[in-house]
């Protein structure tokens, strides 16, 4: 038997930026940008939720690496 709950589905969160692929590389030193794709607790969002496409992506998470390893972005919260 299959039971079914009365929540509502919620609807997906939409991606917090898109970005053209032609635009220059993510820089580590722009860390108000960097903070947008950070959770509270300093967790880097999933490539869902940023709405980077892959190479974007792996931009993303080696500036956010270089900005925490140069203290400018704190590892966690």
């Amino acid at each position: 038997m299959v039971e079914y709950s009365n929540k509502p589905s919620r609807a997906p969160a939409p991606p917090i930026a898109s970005r053209n692929c032609d635009d220059p590389r993510i820089d580590y030193k722009e860390t108000t940008y960097l903070q947008k794709f950070v959770t509270p607790q300093a967790q880097m969002l999933s490539r869902k939720r940023t709405g980077f496409c892959t190479q974007c992506q792996r931009q993303l998470k080696e500036a956010i690496k270089r900005a925490r390893h140069m203290a400018l972005m704190p590892f966690v919260s």
